[in-house]
């Protein structure tokens, strides 16, 4: 690995939080502190943590970093289940996302487990 941007797992999670913020535009303007802040925060939180633990020079770090990224797939799946459960997703978007982010998450195991 040259950069953390040549890893799939991190383009996968910039991709991820690309659809979450397109998404999010249309959810209620009483959200924009709730809802679609902490669906924001979580979605940019993955690859940020990628980011972030690929340049702190130890494979120790690096493996925490992984391991707060994926805390933030399974604050995204609880996210996004309310959403879709207060009817602010529909049943093809609320799939999509969760088929990104199942995705993701089992590309973080199999990272951690690498290294």
């Amino acid at each position: 690995m040259k950069t953390y941007k040549d890893l799939i797992v991190w383009q996968k999670a910039y991709s991820l939080a690309v659809s979450i913020y397109k998404i999010t535009k249309v959810f209620p303007v009483n959200e924009i502190y709730g809802l679609t802040s902490q669906l924001r925060r979580a979605s940019v939180s993955i690859a940020s943590n990628l980011a972030e633990g690929s340049k702190r020079g130890t494979k120790k770090d690096f493996a925490q970093f992984i391991r707060i990224a994926q805390g933030s797939t399974a604050e995204i799946e609880t996210q996004l289940m309310i959403a879709k459960e207060i009817d602010y997703l529909n049943e093809k978007d609320f799939n999509l996302l969760m088929d990104e982010l199942n995705q993701i998450s089992r590309m973080l195991t199999g990272l951690l487990m690498k290294i």
